[in-house]
């Protein structure tokens, strides 16, 4: 079967699919991945990539038109309260971009089922079976349907929908249950940062995505870092001058070969960042913001498996309770466990053809 893989270009969206993507691969599917821009980066897991966005697709400009043309909307995206339509504004400009392209190498291709991630919306629109592949804790279903409807091109419904999302946290109707495995990309990771510290651990990381405050949450916490006792890391960090002396910073890694040696983390709330966390089993202090941060910021503190915070609220006390709080060490355990206990993407792999409407299950 040749499985085409589909994720708009933007790391992490392209990231949560190559778990899948490999276990078809080696599993004996033809396996393309189709993207874009810094997504490409993908090609480093040795999956082939196709380059399917043209060089002209910036996501700050196209932001731009929309704050410009619709400022009610786009106030309330940067309050978190967007819903969804600052986020199908934007992705359907970028799924008409991105359609053209995506039957050309459908055409060249002939794939027998795409996969794709809800925001690329364009994957099911090139009239072959569509698998959505859940990379949040939001209904893919719903959010392919909303960039859909702001795309020109029709977009079909899915054969069905993997879930990615842990039940107990956030649960939704229909589909099928997929663990979410991490992937974060290769990189060296330090010595130092592969082993136990001595000490509490926290890792604080930031969105790859460019956007306006991305460091004020890294600042927040280094100032109030220096009451706490425990170890901070700082991932990619925009300054690293003038630090306390238990703050160190790492530049690009893998963060799921570090998570299993840290006690919480500290993050942007972006989905990846944390899905992982849950499954690591690490508490998460979360930033609410744009997008789906501030849903997953909620989801995570509804679950007792973390906190939620903005930069103005960091305090020493906070960022002890994230690594001394017996409660949120439990619930972030048993998310863990529950994510374990969900089929892995070997076992989806051996059943995508019936799941996709290609034999019975």
């Amino acid at each position: 079967m040749r499985v085409l893989v589909v994720a708009a270009p933007l790391l992490g969206h392209v990231f949560p699919l190559v778990p899948l993507a490999l276990a078809l691969r080696d599993s004996g599917h033809d396996v393309v991945v189709a993207t874009g821009g810094e997504a490409l980066r993908v090609r480093d897991s040795g999956l082939a990539v196709e380059d399917v966005v043209p060089s002209d697709v910036r996501f700050g400009r196209i932001a731009l038109r929309i704050m410009l043309a619709h400022p009610v909307v786009a106030r309330r995206e940067l309050r978190g309260s967007g819903r969804l339509d600052f986020v199908s504004r934007m992705f359907g400009a970028v799924g008409n971009a991105m359609t053209g392209p995506l039957r050309a190498l459908a055409e060249r291709w002939c794939p027998d089922v795409v996969v794709h991630e809800p925001l690329a919306a364009a994957g099911s629109a090139l009239g072959v079976p569509s698998v959505i592949h859940d990379v949040s804790l939001f209904d893919g279903v719903e959010l392919t349907a909303a960039v859909g409807a702001r795309m020109r091109a029709a977009v079909r419904s899915p054969a069905t929908v993997l879930r990615t999302a842990p039940p107990s946290v956030a649960e939704f109707l229909g589909g099928r249950p997929m663990r979410f495995v991490p992937y974060s990309g290769d990189g060296e990771v330090p010595r130092w940062l592969a082993e136990p510290a001595g000490k509490p651990r926290i890792l604080v990381s930031r969105s790859t995505a460019p956007g306006p405050g991305a460091g004020r949450m890294m600042a927040a916490v280094t100032e109030a870092a220096r009451e706490v006792d425990a170890e901070f890391v700082l991932v990619r960090p925009e300054r690293a001058d003038g630090l306390p002396d238990n703050v160190r910073t790492v530049g690009w890694v893998p963060l799921p070969r570090v998570l299993p040696f840290c006690d919480g983390i500290v993050h942007h709330g972006g989905a990846g960042t944390v899905l992982g966390a849950l499954a690591a089993g690490v508490p998460q202090l979360v930033e609410p913001g744009p997008g789906d941060r501030t849903a997953h910021a909620t989801a995570i503190t509804a679950r007792g498996a973390g906190l939620s915070a903005a930069p103005r609220e960091v305090t020493p006390e906070l960022l002890t309770r994230l690594i001394e709080d017996p409660k949120l060490q439990r619930a972030a355990g048993e998310v863990s466990e529950e994510i374990a206990g969900m089929p892995s993407p070997a076992e989806v792999a051996e059943r995508l053809e019936r799941f996709a409407g290609w034999g019975r299950d």
